[in-house]
């Protein structure tokens, strides 16, 4: 497996942010999502979110509850995640998950971590456990040498921060706004400040999410954070193009292309 810790030091070493792009997994298929991760990878992505489609999102906006529900129907279960990570890692980028804790408490924790390994994902963002009760998770993911990615949002207090900061391993995700995930047209001014208030409480890289869309507003969350996460935008690229994969590709590799050039322009 690849760290998520080397996609920072290499970005770092070119005096810019990390790319980190997001897609779930099974979505228009498990072929075709792989297909398009993989050209997110050629086109600039530092490292890949893989979504595990859930019938029952918290943070997830209605386009990435779209792709997922498809994905959901079409039959996509976690051990077709665990193929599309190793697919995806094979390609040299930190693979990551993305999913709430029930899928991963109804496959078996131990067995989850281990699964992930074997498929050489780097580690986990879990949006909805925090580190105090996440112990099962935590140490699951240390007998594995799994990242472990906890979010913190505008609302979370200094203490959550610092708990949050220290418990964290590859990066700690800031939730720029308050709300589900979505392209926006501006960024949110609270991230700025929330980046400053995990770097005083830790030494871990900080990467932002929610909202973030074009170059323009990725060259901007680059100048202060240390990782900048997109997702929303690329899963439109896939339903704006439904049943013509080929198109859906070339949005991928276009947007993908802009925002690898917004968080270089940054710095």
């Amino acid at each position: 497996m690849t760290s998520t810790s080397t996609a920072f030091a290499t970005a770092r070493a070119e005096g810019r942010a990390a790319l980190i792009g997001y897609l779930p997994a099974g979505y228009p298929t498990v072929d075709g999502s792989i297909e398009a991760m993989k050209v997110m990878v050629e086109a600039g992505c530092d490292a890949i979110e893989i979504g595990l489609p859930y019938s029952d999102p918290v943070m997830d906006g209605p386009t990435i509850q779209a792709a997922a529900q498809a994905a959901l129907d079409g039959g996509v279960r976690t051990s077709d995640v665990m193929r599309v990570v190793e697919e995806v890692a094979a390609t040299g980028v930190p693979t990551l998950v993305m999913t709430y804790w029930n899928p991963v408490e109804r496959y078996g924790v131990e067995r989850f971590a281990a699964d992930l390994a074997a498929a050489g994902g780097a580690g986990l963002i879990t949006p909805d456990i925090t580190p105090d009760h996440g112990s099962e998770w935590i140490a699951a993911a240390d007998a594995h040498d799994l990242d472990k990615i906890f979010l913190v949002a505008p609302s979370s207090t200094d203490e959550r921060i610092a708990m949050t900061a220290h418990e964290s391993r590859g990066f700690v995700y800031a939730a720029a706004v308050m709300g589900v995930t979505g392209a926006r047209d501006a960024t949110s001014d609270l991230a700025g400040p929330l980046v400053g208030r995990v770097r005083s409480a830790g030494d871990v890289p900080v990467a932002v999410g929610i909202g973030v869309s074009n170059g323009d507003q990725a060259a901007e969350v680059a100048g202060f954070a240390d990782g900048v996460i997109v997702g929303s935008a690329f899963v439109r690229c896939l339903l704006d193009h439904e049943g013509d994969l080929a198109a859906g590709l070339d949005a991928l590799r276009s947007l993908t292309a802009d925002l690898a050039e917004g968080v270089r322009r940054a710095r």
